[in-house]
């Protein structure tokens, strides 16, 4: 008999557990939804500022990122006020042909997504008997996503001097999230991972789409990895973390370049409770929040539970770090062409590519559309420089917008596999470089000024980083190596230059087409 009270007991107990953690992250989430005061309208998002949904840290205050840096004696300052800055950039831009976006087609686009998005916001609300007063959401033509899309162009995803920008990384700081769902690539997955896959899926990397109350768009990525840890060197490069802290610092290296390639990326304490638990709709990414040993509110990637290859992520208890990446538009109005880099690499445990091991590759790939264009080939290098100086291997596609032909910028999208490792430089993802022998005089003359004491570039970004508010973002040996890596790019320009001549190295203009054929003899 005793032991039969036992068992009863422990069954108690175990129906007990399982009925609090039902309460606690499906009943009482819609109970607090219910119960939760009614907010300002959306134009007031201030007000609901000023009364946080949870506790944040205290956080010195800094202002948005401006293009034209910090106060007086700043060497971002006067890095942005130099020439190589304000020269005028070509080809000139002439007409809607050289902007992404038509503003009217733009605009009438995102007033139906607004207003289907009203639409299954109230049925799901009566879905769950819910009651609200909150008014639907409105498109505001001067919201810092809607500028930021009708802003890009053929020169770069924003102006130099773009102040919306610094509004769009302010926005996506501070305001409310009103939905939380898994990327397109984690839902096409639905949970199913093929574990004996060497390279899993992108969409198993623990990413979440996150939409605010401006009806603006951000991935976010939670931090996997500690600022002072170092990539294990025995870690291939396809199964390295994704650093949320990477995003960030190569937005602010591409903006440095000039290259201005990566979309506006901000750092985040995210409440994963209030700001992604309670607001999605996908019964899923609910089911996989759990309180661990250490009362921390965690959730994961239904994939990397079953295969073991990635874990959870925890917040503080509910305050998490992460990095939040402007969406670009959508591919309806703006189409995108994903191709394959020529350098792409083997992505297995053994076995090397073709560029690995013939150093007159960069002959072939001159000889094959699209790459055969002047312009694609020294984006690509421009591309190959940017990762060099991260450190990131991970680079096997890259992205163009259709309607800027061959010769468009190349996007620096997925970037968190860079700042892995500071004491290793990776030469080979020079190759581009080292192979064809080719640079933009702009990119040459942009990394000159960065090597010289007034303007070096660890000096800059150590600046530029502590406008975030994660500051600092990267660790004091990540920013020396950033000087090492250019000085490694220099000497690789240098020893073409010797080699073939400046003027074949050296390509004046964005496509280069006034300098001669220049592969390597």
């Amino acid at each position: 008999m005793p032991g039969l009270r036992r068992d009863r007991l422990l069954t108690l107990l175990l129906l007990g557990a399982l009925l609090a953690a039902d309460l606690y992250f499906h009943l009482g989430p819609r109970v607090r939804r219910r119960l939760r005061p009614r907010e300002r309208p959306p134009g007031c998002p201030c007000a609901r500022r000023a009364a946080p949904s949870a506790p944040r840290p205290a956080a010195r205050h800094v202002p948005p990122a401006e293009p034209d840096g910090g106060g007086p004696g700043s060497k971002l300052r006067a890095l942005f006020a130099h020439p190589l800055y304000n020269e005028p950039e070509e080809p000139p831009l002439l007409g809607p042909e050289d902007s992404l976006l038509a503003g009217p087609e733009a605009l009438r686009y995102y007033r139906r997504k607004v207003a289907r998005w009203n639409r299954r916001h109230k049925i799901y609300k009566e879905q769950l008997n819910l009651t609200s007063l909150d008014p639907p959401l409105q498109l505001r033509l001067e919201t810092s996503w809607v500028q930021f899309h009708l802003g890009i162009s053929r020169h770069g995803l924003y102006s130099r001097s773009s102040p919306v920008v610094s509004k769009l990384l302010h926005d996506m700081r501070h305001l409310p999230t009103i939905s939380a769902d898994y990327s397109q690539d984690e839902k096409a997955l639905l949970g199913a991972c093929d574990c004996t896959q060497i390279v899993k899926p992108s969409g198993v990397h623990l990413k979440l789409v996150l939409r605010f109350s401006d009806f603006g768009k951000a991935m976010f990525k939670p931090m996997r990895q500690l600022r002072d840890e170092e990539t294990p060197e025995d870690f291939f490069y396809f199964i390295d973390f994704q650093r949320h802290n990477a995003e960030i610092a190569a937005f602010h290296l591409d903006r440095i370049l000039d290259f201005r390639r990566v979309p506006p990326t901000v750092g985040r304490l995210v409440n994963v409770t209030k700001e992604i638990l309670e607001v999605t709709k996908n019964e899923i990414l609910q089911s996989v929040f759990f309180i661990s040993p250490a009362s921390n509110v965690c959730f994961f990637a239904k994939c990397p539970y079953l295969c073991k290859t990635e874990y959870a992520v925890c917040g503080n208890p509910h305050l998490l770090e992460g990095s939040l990446s402007a969406f670009l538009p959508s591919l309806n109005l703006a189409p995108r062409l994903s191709v394959p880099s020529p350098w792409i690499r083997s992505y297995s445990l053994a076995g090397k590519e073709e560029w690995e091991v013939n150093p007159l590759y960069c002959d072939t790939v001159k000889q094959v559309y699209p790459h055969s264009s002047s312009g694609r080939l020294l984006n690509i290098i421009d591309m190959a420089i940017f990762d060099f100086l991260t450190g990131n291997m991970d680079r096997h596609h890259y992205e163009t917008f259709s309607k800027f032909g061959d010769d468009g910028f190349l996007i620096h999208l997925d970037n968190a596999r860079g700042f892995g490792r500071h004491s290793h430089d990776e030469i080979s993802i020079l190759s581009p470089l080292s192979q064809c022998c080719r640079i933009k005089r702009k990119t040459l003359s942009h990394l000159q000024l960065l090597a010289r004491a007034d303007y070096r570039l660890s000096d800059v970004m150590r600046e530029s980083l502590l406008q975030d508010q994660l500051s600092p973002v990267l660790t004091e040996p990540h920013l020396l190596a950033l000087d090492r890596r250019l000085q490694t790019v220099l000497r690789t320009v240098r020893g073409c230059i010797e080699a073939h001549g400046e003027h074949s190295v050296v390509a004046n203009g964005p496509t280069g087409q006034s300098a001669p054929d220049s592969g390597p003899s």
